[in-house]
């Protein structure tokens, strides 16, 4: 992009040694209060995972990428309803356990409110996992590069960078300096819209320093040299992502220093900031990222100078990142259809309606009536037991509903996602809100992008008082409903 704001005109290349540096709040104290709720990291059985995201359903994949090691991240949610990331790594990565468990170990004692906290670990046989808190407002790189509403505002560019930095400051505090792969995929975002690191990056990817991977679209002079990252490294690579926030693209290094030097920052700037910063804002930034891009890792700022640079850029700072971001924000900032609506009211006899309506029709597992004159005694029995189920459920008895349908569960031969919404919402209707919210849940393991199935959840939990967790599962089917009519 052009940069229409050109009135950037004299910037420091110089490599400024770091100078004293401003006391600032201490991003340590600051993040244990706000995330103290957060469990201790555990050991989790790779059934548990495989239950949380559905049998690693393609649907549930939420990134996929390395070549050299290739590893695919999952969305999922636990029995507790906490929703989850898990990242599966190839099997050939991490061969020995006890390496993999002491990094992950070490990596889950860091808790801060600027990173997206490891919860935990699995590695059971060939399987090497990470779980950590999901983030659900995508990556930098999505709302930088591929944004499809609004371009990214000053402010919260600005924002992500100071974020990014407090993170990389208590890494640093907590002697994890090394970060692998810090790029605009790293840096994902929470339900406030708020700007998180990506634990994934500082797990080790072997003991001497060597990465057998990187995925940098600009790799550090040094790496290039050695094989290795160091901490002036992750500085470099902090210097690249404020070329791409200012940018809102990937620009080279090299050719960045060289339009610097030219003082010749309209290619540099992106054009879609013009009227939103000061000749000084945009010149104390790239001045930043200048001393970031040494060729010279020794002449390069560390996280603290970075803090300290970046506080008194800050703009905006009474604006919540979720609305700069244009993210939703609560069930009300996203809207809901009649279903969300009687979920969210706990409108039994609306479900129960809208239930009745659509049948079997978004069934996959039993939507074939099996109407073949070959089946067994005991398979006609499992029949009649669901179509019984059905006649009870449509005319309300709830008892004789739940047993029906409980005789066809048992047997087993098929999956139906719909008969476990149907007992779910029988289980409400009886007063038995953790039966119906099981129920849900089994229905969206059998399938994981039916709408209803979060629904049905959302207002177990409702009734259960989980306040919170409702909220997340109600906008959880709202998007996955829209998505489903989008391609429809």
């Amino acid at each position: 992009m052009g940069c229409g704001c050109s009135k950037l005109a004299v910037c420091c290349l110089g490599s400024e040694h770091d100078g004293p540096v401003a006391e600032t709040n201490s991003i340590e104290n600051e993040g244990k209060s706000e995330v103290g709720d957060l469990p201790a990291f555990i050991e989790y059985t790779i059934d548990q995972l495989r239950d949380a995201t559905s049998g690693f359903s393609v649907e549930n994949i939420v990134s996929e990428h390395g070549e050299k090691a290739p590893n695919v991240v999952y969305q999922g949610k636990l029995e507790n309803q906490m929703r989850i990331a898990v990242k599966r790594f190839n099997r050939s990565a991490w061969p020995d356990a006890r390496q993999f468990l002491e990094e992950a170990r070490t990596v889950g004692q860091l808790r801060n409110h600027r990173l997206a906290n490891l919860l935990g670990c699995c590695f059971e046989g060939d399987e090497r996992l990470l779980v950590a808190e999901y983030m659900p407002n995508d990556t930098l790189a999505k709302h930088l590069f591929h944004w499809e509403t609004q371009p990214m505002k000053w402010a919260m560019r600005l924002r992500v960078a100071l974020h990014l930095a407090q993170a990389l400051e208590y890494c640093t505090s907590k002697g994890r300096a090394l970060y692998h792969d810090l790029n605009a995929y790293r840096i994902v975002f929470d339900d406030d819209g708020n700007p998180r690191l990506s634990c994934f990056g500082l797990m080790k990817n072997s003991r001497d320093g060597k990465s057998y991977s990187t995925n940098l679209p600009f790799t550090p002079p040094e790496y290039l040299r050695t094989g290795r990252v160091i901490p002036e490294s992750v500085t470099y690579s902090f210097g690249t992502l404020l070329l791409d926030l200012l940018s809102g693209k990937h620009i080279p290094p090299s050719q960045a220093l060289d339009l610097i030097r030219d003082r010749n920052l309209q290619t540099l700037t992106d054009s879609c900031l013009e009227g939103q910063f000061s000749n000084d804002e945009g010149t104390e930034l790239v001045r930043l990222a200048s001393r970031c891009l040494q060729y010279e890792p020794r002449e390069r700022p560390n996280p603290k100078s970075l803090v300290a640079a970046l506080i008194p850029l800050q703009k905006d700072s009474e604006v919540p990142s979720h609305v700069l971001m244009g993210v939703p924000h609560g069930a009300e900032s996203f809207p809901l259809s009649p279903l969300g609506e009687a979920c969210q009211r706990m409108d039994l006899t609306a479900i129960h309606e809208i239930l009745e309506k659509i049948g079997y029709k978004d069934d996959e597992g039993a939507a074939t009536e099996l109407s073949f004159q070959m089946w067994t005694n005991d398979m006609q029995e499992t029949l009649n037991s669901k179509k019984k189920g059905d006649a009870a459920f449509r005319h309300k008895d709830l008892r004789a509903a739940i047993e029906c349908y409980t005789q066809f569960i048992e047997v087993g031969t098929m999956l139906s996602p719909t008969v476990f919404a149907r007992r779910s919402l029988c289980y409400l209707m009886s007063d038995m809100p953790q039966e119906a919210l099981n129920d849900a849940g089994q229905a969206q393991l059998i399938s994981p992008v039916w709408h209803f199935a979060s629904y049905l959840q959302a207002t177990a939990l409702f009734a259960l008082e989980k306040e919170n967790e409702a909220r997340v599962a109600l906008k959880e089917g709202s998007v996955l409903e829209t998505k489903k009519n989008a391609t429809a």
